[in-house]
């Protein structure tokens, strides 16, 4: 599974090797003894980062740490004019890959020392974010960094628990050098104002690039999604064998039953030409009560539905609740629901994907266009009207497991597509 690993003119691409080291050395930095686990606002994403500034510094890159703990690198003297950015973010699943997030950080880096060494001066400066808090599995909601950058955040969000060791968003933030008072009152940092446009590079968290033999595609949109970290259906306990079933309020089977019904009207959605993905993630009966020879009455699980359609999920969310009612009316329970999360999907900008497909094929890549079933920050630029596009890379065995296998020869014609889409984005 190779891309051309030749720029135009037939040289090598610049910086396959510093790209191999970084992505090396970050891993061995984050690694968890299966995959990688980078928290974020936690000590790994932390240490990663102080590894890419000092790479960065290295090379003659500048850097600096924004009011929300992110860091910007651009090269020095850069100009006044509006920057592009490109960014991405360096936090991790627990047990995750190497290349989610981090890909798009290094290959922003790569490009700004390929300019430098170039001696290039684009019509707008390159800014590279390296971004916090992507991830949604720490806190239970995803583009915390990008939603801090841009004045987003809600005092609920900063309330929100660290799954594994209970401290607030706010607590993480603060850990790591954030101006929490100044994103509680929704305050964007100052960078953000003048951005001319955002671009992402990522690897594909599905398997359509490999099934098409595409080594890069770009992004034609980005599902958005709605979202509870918990949903509790409480029935009544009982013993197994003294309860009839029309007696029961069996809570395992309620919940069987309405992830039935909606499984169905997924798939009618789906034939009516919708886009939609729907899941439970994670779900299970107390683990301080349950037992063979008993009657579950409690049993918690998320829900998540995501789509390219505001509407398809707003329809497909009060399908959710309504078959909620009706399973707790049949089978004597009821449905509890935490906080709900949503982010809105997202449309990339014409100009710049069209800018992205050009160039692709002149370099003789595919020019075609994928839409992202994951969410990514540029989501949140493009919603805040900041002009964005993504470039996908091809990458083996899905994505949020440590096999993750993005092929480094197609990393690095996604960069060289990157790089030479900048001084056309004037």
């Amino acid at each position: 599974m190779t891309a051309a690993t030749t720029a135009a003119g037939g040289k090598a691409i610049p910086g396959r090797q510093e790209a191999i080291d970084l992505f090396e050395r970050i891993r061995a930095l984050s690694s968890d003894g299966v995959g990688v686990s980078r928290e974020s606002y936690g000590p790994t994403e932390s240490a990663c980062l102080e590894a890419l500034v000092e790479w960065a510094r290295q090379h003659g890159i500048d850097a600096r740490t924004d009011p929300a703990a992110n860091v910007v690198f651009s090269l020095p003297g850069g100009g006044e004019e509006a920057p592009v950015v490109c960014g991405s973010h360096v936090d991790s699943v627990p047990q995750g890959g190497n290349y989610d997030g981090l890909a798009g950080v290094i290959a922003g880096l790569l490009c700004l020392k390929r300019l430098k060494d170039e001696g290039v001066r684009l019509p707008h400066p390159l800014w590279v974010a390296g971004m916090r808090g992507e991830e949604s599995a720490w806190f239970g909601k995803a583009y915390m960094g990008s939603s801090a950058i841009l004045g987003k955040l809600k005092p609920d969000d900063l309330a929100l628990r660290n799954k594994r060791s209970g401290r607030t968003l706010a607590e993480a933030m603060a850990s790591v050098g954030a101006d929490v008072d100044r994103i509680a009152a929704g305050k964007p940092v100052p960078w953000v104002s003048g951005v001319k446009a955002y671009l992402e590079l990522h690897i594909e968290q599905g398997p359509l690039m490999v099934a098409r033999k595409w080594p890069t595609a770009v992004v034609s949109g980005i599902r958005g999604n709605i979202r509870h970290n918990l949903v509790r259906c409480v029935g009544e306990p009982g013993h197994s064998g003294a309860v009839p079933r029309w007696l029961r309020s069996d809570a395992v089977f309620a919940v069987s039953d309405l992830l039935m019904r909606l499984d169905e009207h997924w798939r009618v959605l789906l034939e009516r030409g919708n886009d939609l993905v729907v899941t439970s993630g994670v779900m299970g009966t107390d683990p301080a009560e349950h037992a063979v020879s008993r009657i579950p009455g409690r049993v918690d699980f998320s829900f998540e539905v995501r789509s390219e359609s505001t509407e398809t999920l707003e329809e497909f969310y009060r399908v959710m609740r309504a078959e909620c009612d009706a399973v707790a009316r049949q089978r004597g329970v009821r449905f509890e629901f935490d906080r709900r999360i949503e982010s809105a999907p997202a449309t990339m900008d014409p100009k710049l994907v069209q800018v992205l497909l050009d160039t692709s094929a002149e370099l003789g890549l595919p020019a075609e266009r994928i839409p992202s079933g994951a969410g990514h920050d540029a989501a949140l630029f493009a919603n805040a009207g900041i002009p964005s596009a993504m470039i996908f890379i091809r990458n083996e065995n899905g994505s949020h497991n440590p096999a993750e296998a993005m092929d480094i020869d197609d990393f690095m014609a996604g960069v060289d597509v990157l790089y030479r889409s900048l001084p056309r984005l004037g």
